[in-house]
C-alpha cells in the first residue's frame, strides 16, 4: 500500500475498488487532496468525513462479504465517468492475466478499467501462479503491478515482459 500511493498525485481522480490491499491504500490516501470515487462501502466510509477530498460512491448490488456494489447498475454508472487513475486488488496472477473470484464483480472491474487513463493492480506475491474464478485482464492490460518483494525473479521478467510497470515495495513496506 506504502508503495501505491506514491503513484497518486494530489488533485488525482482515482477509482477505487474494494478488497483488503485496496483499502490499505485508500487508509493511507486520507487527508490528500484529491477526488476519491469508489464501489466500496468500507473505502467510502474512510472518506466520508475527510474535508481534503471529494468522495462520489457508485451503487448496484452490494456484495455481503466484502461491502462492495457490483453488476449492471454500478458498470452502467462507471460508463459515465473518466478517472486519472483506478486502483484494483486481484485474486490471482498467471500467465494468462489477472483473475477475480466473483464474475459481478470481475465485470465491474472491468468497467473501472475502461473509466481511467491509468490502471494499477495492487497484488501479494502469495497470489502468483494462480488463478481464480473468472479472468480479468491480460498482464499487458495494467499500466501498474505494486506487489511485495516475495515476488520471483521469474514473475519479475514475466510483468516486464508484457510492458507492465513492475513497483516492488521494499521489506517494511508490505501492505
Amino acid at each position: 500500500a506504502n508503495e501505491a500511493v506514491t503513484l497518486v498525485e494530489n488533485g488525482d481522480t482515482i477509482l477505487l475498488d474494494g478488497g483488503s490491499t485496496t483499502y490499505e491504500v485508500a487508509r493511507l490516501l486520507v487527508g490528500r487532496v484529491i477526488h476519491v470515487v469508489t464501489t466500496s462501502l468500507p473505502v467510502a466510509n474512510l472518506f466520508a468525513s475527510d474535508a481534503n477530498s471529494d468522495l462520489l460512491l457508485i451503487g448496484g448490488n452490494i456484495c455481503p462479504r466484502t461491502g462492495v456494489a457490483q453488476g449492471p447498475l454500478a458498470d452502467r454508472m462507471i460508463a459515465e465517468l473518466r478517472v486519472r487513475k483506478t486502483i484494483l486488488s486481484v485474486a490471482g496472477v498467471n500467465d494468462k492475466g489477472f483473475h477475480n473470484n466473483n464474475m459481478l464483480l470481475a465485470a465491474t472491474e472491468r468497467a473501472m478499467m475502461a473509466a481511467a487513463d491509468e490502471v494499477i493492480v495492487v497484488a501479494d506475491s502469495s497470489k502468483f501462479g494462480r488463478q481464480s474464478l473468472t479472468h480479468l485482464c491480460g498482464l499487458s492490460d495494467v499500466q501498474y503491478l505494486v506487489v511485495d518483494n516475495g515476488i520471483t525473479e521469474d514473475w519479475r521478467s514475466k510483468i516486464l515482459a508484457a510492458g507492465t510497470n513492475l513497483r516492488v515495495s521494499g521489506p517494511s513496506d508490505n501492505g
